[in-house]
Formats: C-alpha cells, sequence, structure tokens
C-alpha cells in the first residue's frame, strides 16, 4: 500500500489481529483497490470512515452443546458476525463445516457487505455458523445441533434486523431445523431465514441462483471481447449447488464442462462430463467423485485438486471454497490457454493467484460481484416474504439477469472512471467501498 491512510489503517488492523489471516487477506486486498479514492478525497479520512468499516459492529460468539445418537454430549462453537448495516439488515448466510473460525467468518462478512451493496437491494454485511461437521451425522443429530444453536441465535437474529441464509453444510434441511426453533420461540416471522425449501415460502430458484448469476455476468464478460460460451471449454471446480447450476447453465449455453471436483477428487473429459451422473452422485446423494462412474475410456478421476491438473480450457470457474487456486496453479490455468476466470466461491483465488491474472492480463470477476446472484435472490424472497407472495421461477431468474447486469454496469463503470481496463476486481471493490462510505457518512457515527 502506498496511501499513508490505508496503510496505518492496515497495520493498526493487523497487529490486532494478527492471527486472522484471511480476513487480513481480504482487507489488504480491497484496501489496494480503493487507494485510488481514498488519494482523490480526504473526506473518507475525516470521518476515520476506513477504520470503522474494517471493524464489525458486533460478533457474537457462543457455545453450541448438542447430544449425539450414541447419548453423548458433544460441544461446538457458534458464531454471527454482524458486520456492517450501513446498507441495511445484516444479511449473510451461516456455514457448518470444520474449517469454520472466526476469522474465516470475519473475511466472509466483510466481503458480504460490498457483495450485497452491489445488488442495489437493501442489505447489510453479516456472515455466521459453526465449527460443526454435518457429514456422516443423522438427521435427528443435525436437528439436534441446529436446534441447540438456534436457541442462542435466536435472541441476535429476525426479519428487520438480521436475516441468515445457507452456506456450506447448510442447506434446505439445516434452514428448516433453524427456523422451526425460531418459530416455536418467537413466532411465524417467514422472512427470518432465505434459502428455505419454497413450501415453507422460500423463493423459487434460490437453489440455483448464485450458479446461474455467476453465468449471467460471465457472459457480460465475454460480450465485451464479442465471445460467447459456444464451444468453450470450461474447468469448475467443487460440485454442490453453485457449482452444479454454473455447469448446468454453461451447457444451456453451448459450453462444454470438463471437470468437476470435490474435497478428494476431480473428474474430467476435455469432451464434456455427464452432468446427470454429478446431480445423481452430489447433489441427490452427497455422495463422493471417486464414486462417478466412467463409461468410456476418455473420462479420467484424480484424487488431486482440479487446479493442479493439465487441462486446455477457456473459461476458469472456482466453485469450491477460499484460497483454492494459488499462484503456481493460476499460471497453470494460463499455460493451459485460460482467458477467463470467474468466481463462484467466496474468495478461491489467493492474492498472490490474482496478481498472477492481473498481469496475464486475463479477465478475472471477483466473487463479491460473480457470486451475488445468491445473495440478490435472498434479498428478493425476503421481499416476497414481507408481502406474503411467492413469484414464478420465470419472474425470479428474469430479476437475477437483471441484478447481475447491474453488478458488472457498476465494475465496468468504475473500471472507466478511474481507467483500470478491465481489473474488475478493483471495479468491484470501488463501486461498493463509494455507496458503503457514502451511506456511513450520511448516517453519522451510529
Amino acid at each position: 500500500m502506498e496511501n499513508a491512510y490505508t496503510k496505518s489503517v492496515f497495520e493498526k488492523l493487523s497487529a490486532s489481529n494478527a492471527h486472522e489471516t484471511e480476513f487480513l487477506q481480504a482487507v489488504e486486498a480491497f484496501l489496494e483497490a480503493i487507494e485510488v479514492v481514498i488519494d482523490e478525497d480526504d473526506t473518507y479520512q475525516q470521518h476515520a470512515i476506513l477504520e470503522r468499516m474494517v471493524e464489525p459492529e458486533r460478533i457474537i460468539t457462543f457455545q453450541v452443546p448438542w447430544v449425539d445418537d450414541n447419548n453423548q454430549i458433544q460441544i461446538n462453537k457458534g458464531y454471527r458476525v454482524q458486520f456492517n448495516s450501513a446498507n441495511g439488515p445484516y444479511k449473510g448466510g451461516l456455514r457448518f463445516h470444520p474449517t469454520v473460525t472466526q476469522s474465516v467468518l470475519k473475511f466472509l462478512a466483510f466481503e458480504q457487505i460490498f457483495k450485497n451493496s452491489l445488488t442495489n437491494l437493501p442489505i447489510g454485511g453479516g456472515k455466521g455458523g459453526s465449527d460443526f461437521d454435518p457429514k456422516g451425522r443423522s438427521d435427528n443429530e443435525i436437528m439436534r445441533f441446529c436446534h441447540s444453536f438456534m436457541l442462542e441465535l435466536t435472541k441476535y437474529v429476525g426479519s428487520d434486523y438480521d436475516v441468515p441464509s445457507g452456506d456450506i453444510g447448510v442447506g434446505q434441511r439445516e434452514l428448516s431445523y433453524l427456523y422451526g426453533t425460531y418459530k416455536k420461540l418467537q413466532g411465524p416471522h417467514l422472512g427470518v431465514f432465505t434459502g428455505k425449501p419454497t413450501n415453507l415460502y422460500g423463493s423459487f430458484g434460490r437453489t440455483e441462483a448464485t450458479g446461474y448469476g455467476l453465468i449471467y455476468f460471465l457472459n457480460e464478460m465475454l460480450a465485451v471481447t464479442n465471445e460467447s460460451l459456444v464451444g468453450k471449454k470450461v474447468i469448475i471446480s467443487g460440485s454442490g449447488n453453485v457449482a452444479y447450476y454454473a455447469a448446468k447453465k454453461v451447457q444451456e449455453l453451448g459450453g462444454i464442462v470438463i471437470s468437476m471436483s470435490d474435497s478428494n477428487a476431480t473428474v474430467y473429459n476435455l469432451a464434456g462430463i455427464d452432468l446427470d451422473a454429478i446431480k445423481a452422485l452430489k447433489i441427490d446423494h452427497s455422495d463422493r467423485i471417486v464414486n462417478y462412474q466412467i463409461k468410456d475410456e476418455v473420462t479420467k478421476i484424480e484424487e488431486k485438486s482440479v487446479w493442479d491438473i493439465d487441462l486446455e480450457a477457456d473459461i476458469a470457474l472456482p466453485c469450491a471454497t477460499q484460497n483454492e487456486i494459488n499462484e503456481d496453479q493460476a499460471k497453470r490455468l494460463i499455460k493451459n490457454g485460460v482467458k477467463f476466470v470467474a468466481e463462484g466461491a467466496n474468495m478461491p483465488t489467493h492474492s498472490n493467484g490474482i496478481k498472477v491474472f492481473k498481469e496475464a492480463a486475463i479477465y478475472y470477476a471477483p466473487g463479491k460481484a460473480s457470486n451475488a446472484g445468491g445473495v440478490a435472490v435472498s434479498a428478493l424472497e425476503m421481499s416476497q416474504n414481507a408481502q406474503r407472495l411467492q413469484w414464478t421461477t420465470e419472474d425470479v431468474d428474469r430479476q437475477l439477469q437483471g441484478i447481475m447486469k447491474q453488478i458488472f454496469v457498476q465494475c465496468q463503470q468504475a473500471c472507466e472512471d478511474y481507467k483500470l481496463g478491465f481489473d474488475y476486481a478493483a471495479g468491484a471493490d470501488i463501486a461498493s467501498f463509494k455507496k458503503v462510505a457514502k451511506q456511513m457518512i450520511q448516517l453519522g457515527i451510529y
């Protein structure tokens, strides 16, 4: 960092949060991107905007005791990070996974502030979860955990205050259990959770939204170069809802999905993989990629990251988890012909990998812009619940396409305003920062 103000803010933050590596990584990249804005206006320093923006408004930490099927008491940690409410009620998912820490949730909540702002919908940034692992647990164990988790979290959420949704390890089953507990304690406030099953008045199209939105954003990037998805080979990491529905939309639009993966293995075929088989394996039965049934001689399975396999492709869509692409893996993608990278996960590319993409003039879309489709439809679900309405899948998808286009326009406009070429990562940071900072200044010290 070159700006004295941003540098000072980050140094103080690093000193007090030295152990929170993921959080500091996200903040550092953000501050570097917005330095051009800070350089031109000292108003932000006068109002201490950065100091206030990088500190959560509130963090709730609590224990989650529950009883497993062997009648043994288990203890997990629960968290809710309510980071910034300048743009509206806190909004962000709950993640149940062994890797969950306060640092991970702070980074996710920090990113969520700006992602939510880009949607042009009135939602602030938050995130939460637990180090509980639902894999291998019975439905009854998951229900008991969710009940215990929600007994504490109920005190801090509400349809006009903090509205959680799902994330890794938290799907419609878990959200239903969580809402059931809230309903018993507080009454039937539908809007306190989003991502609910449609028969509990969740939004149609929410399951597909992040994956579809990713491809709608990618299409805008391709259009800048007068290209389309037709005939393009696409590498996708992950095989959950985001990855699967991104892959499905790629195929619908004429692209060729050549890989998908999970935490243990990758399946690939340069002619295209069988998405029906992926759906049956991963979406319908939560099985492992290594059990993908190979029916030809060209499909391969390797027990390694997709980014460590040499695959010639045009487009890469990281849809698994944070920091899955490092510097060497980014170089491998470029060597193998990748020209476009759009993130379906949150911060899946390490900062050194992003640097490689930028130096190679790769068209790169950051997660806070390209994977905002999920939270956008979550906000639409809030609107439907408030109106006691349920829109059709077609209505939701039409609005999603419009929102993703507007997010791209904001990123592109910021790039033009600050002569950044097609650095959409910086464009997304600048556009969202200016909006949130203006709101914070207007609200005063709150």
